[in-house]
């Protein structure tokens, strides 16, 4: 009876010193410490399945699963004959690329030329599959849209990012007809600026009236409509922002880029700044930082020469010299 009972209690207790012992290594699988040193410090070796702890050396998984493609491609044509799947889900193009195109090849997978009954019917299919992909209005609204603005973003130097923004952006404004009735060219003008601004892309709205094929007056018409029917705030665009830009285009040495910043921003530390620069351009402020700093560091640059770079007239930046010198309280040599 005796024996009995002891040889369950030794069951029972190598039982329960088993759950123990996996116990460590299920926690570790979760929390991705290492059981033997606690470590998180682990490696990841996709070619061996394994992930080896970088302190003590234990092999935490044996078996890991490789989600990416068993082949390997060492320059992008290579990937891009050997990848058997479609590109990603894109916003800026009307299909959000997922569409298939019929190919204007003649031949079949064999490479043999196709008969003339099947070629002609194949050219029938082509054309039913242009007209099958816009079906409403909107949707050709913004196969237009989309391509005018892969036409600005590509003149404007648009990062790929703020345009895929842009895109989304527009779709929105489209499905709310806030817009509805004024120029796709005005309105895709309008969604990219307001997209730049809210990205912090630097560009201003002469920029992208001049760089697109409606008035800029439109533009700005459609911009007010967006931003007063989405009800959007618009941030403040730091005229820090905008003094490289300008300084690059016009020649001024980094030292006088620097001192222009400076100038800013003791002037946004100043009470009276808020007042100073509220509603003001801030490539006005910039240029007129600039000008500043180039009279300070003795540099040959006018106020025609700023102005016109930073698209601005030679009074506004005459306007806003006063404004920071008042501001800083400053003594400039003559001039």
């Amino acid at each position: 009876m005796h024996s009995q009972i002891e040889s369950k209690a030794v069951i029972n207790w190598n039982a329960k010193s088993d759950k123990e012992r996996k116990k460590p290594e299920k926690n570790s699988r979760i929390s991705d410490n290492c059981p033997e040193c606690g470590s998180s410090n682990l490696i990841h070796d996709f070619d061996t399945g394994e992930t080896v702890c970088g302190d003590c050396g234990l092999v935490v998984y044996e078996q890991m699963v490789d989600k990416g493609p068993e082949w390997r491609a060492y320059d992008p044509e290579e990937e891009r004959l050997r990848t058997r799947t479609g590109m990603p889900t894109k916003f800026n193009r009307a299909d959000k690329g997922l569409l298939t195109d019929i190919g204007k090849e003649d031949r079949d997978a064999f490479g043999r030329k196709l008969s003339l009954k099947t070629r002609i019917q194949m050219g029938r299919l082509r054309k039913w599959q242009r007209h099958s992909r816009v079906q409403s209005s909107v949707e050709m609204n913004i196969a237009k849209a989309l391509s005018e603005l892969d036409r600005l973003t590509g003149k404007l130097l648009i990062p790929p990012a703020t345009q895929e923004k842009a895109a989304i952006f527009y779709r929105t404004v489209v499905k709310k007809r806030i817009t509805r009735g004024h120029p796709i060219i005005a309105v895709v003008a309008a969604a990219l600026y307001v997209t730049c601004r809210t990205t912090g892309t630097l560009r201003t709205l002469n920029e992208v009236a001049d760089a697109s094929l409606a008035d800029k007056k439109e533009v700005a018409k459609c911009y007010r409509l967006i931003i007063n029917g989405l009800e959007m705030k618009m941030p403040f665009q730091d005229p820090v922002s905008c003094v490289s830009k300008i300084a690059e285009k016009t020649g001024i040495s980094g030292e006088s880029q620097g001192l222009a910043i400076r100038l800013l921003r003791d002037a946004g530390e100043r009470k009276f700044n808020k007042m100073a620069h509220h509603g003001k351009d801030p490539m006005g402020m910039a240029a007129a930082a600039l000008y500043i700093a180039c009279l300070i560091r003795n540099e040959g640059k006018t106020q025609k020469d700023i102005a016109d770079v930073a698209g601005v007239t030679d009074v506004t930046v005459r306007n806003r010299e006063k404004t920071l010198v008042d501001t800083l309280k400053l003594v400039l040599p003559r001039h």
